[in-house]
């Protein structure tokens, strides 16, 4: 018998069982990626009715998706083993997040940037940051990115594509809602003006600063292992901004 070790050559059915495989991971992602889009189409370009419940349904029905495609709860940012840790970067992140909104809302030279004329009244705002944007907007968006599509590419690509292709189609998610950022914010009109050039200019700003958040919500959903986290933060961000939207336009008039 010869001395060297003799090398199985792989059975064609595991290549070809491999090749399957790969393909159902990037036909899911696709899915994922096609529903998304529909959805903010729905959502953003029909009638009002279909703002309120597309985006929750939608998040929904992808988890039951890819859960009968097999991805586990911890892949989805939802085991229970990871609820501990999620709630403490949970907790870090609203500190910071507190602390750099009262600190905008104080200096004379951005607090312009918080007069957002949908958050005019302090009675309206409590109710946009307490249900609506919670239910219609942070947990159906961090279950559907963070969870379901996070999920996918993770299989995918890894951390890394995760990273860059999730961050990068969140943003592109946010270009139906930016449409108007200029025209209904005082400081942002007064920064660009609220023709088609800081129509423009509000739509570019959103993009980069919603990829960013993604980013960051994405490596909180990473470190913590949980979307309590970034659920957390994502709230953070919007309904603390509409509360202090609401207490600079009662301070102002």
């Amino acid at each position: 018998m010869s001395d060297q070790a003799v090398v199985a050559e792989p059975h064609p059915l595991t290549d070809q069982l491999s090749a399957l495989h790969h393909f159902r991971i990037y036909a899911d992602i696709a899915v994922v990626v096609v529903v998304l889009a529909l959805t903010n189409v729905v959502a953003h370009f029909t009638t009002p009715w279909a703002s309120i419940a597309t985006v929750p349904a939608a998040a929904v029905g992808l988890l039951v998706l890819v859960r009968a495609r097999g991805l586990g709860w911890t892949e989805l940012g939802l085991g229970r083993e990871h609820w501990k840790s999620g709630a403490g970067y949970a907790v870090a992140a609203v500190g910071l997040v507190l602390s750099v909104i009262a600190l905008g809302a104080l200096l004379p030279w951005t607090r312009p940037m918080f007069m957002n004329n949908n958050y005019a009244t302090i009675s309206g705002a409590l109710v946009a940051s307490m249900i609506i944007i919670p239910l219609q907007t942070v947990i159906p968006e961090e279950l559907a990115f963070r969870g379901v599509l996070h999920g996918a590419l993770d299989r995918a690509w890894g951390f890394r594509g995760v990273a860059a292709a999730g961050s990068l189609l969140f943003g592109l998610w946010h270009i139906a809602t930016s449409f108007g950022l200029t025209s209904s914010n005082v400081g942002f009109t007064r920064l660009f003006g609220g023709g088609l050039l800081g129509t423009v200019a509000g739509v570019v700003l959103a993009v980069a600063a919603t990829a960013f958040a993604g980013f960051v919500f994405t490596w909180l959903r990473r470190r913590s292992g949980s979307l309590i986290a970034p659920i957390a933060l994502h709230w953070s961000l919007n309904g603390l901004g509409a509360l202090a939207a609401a207490l600079v336009w009662h301070l102002s008039t």
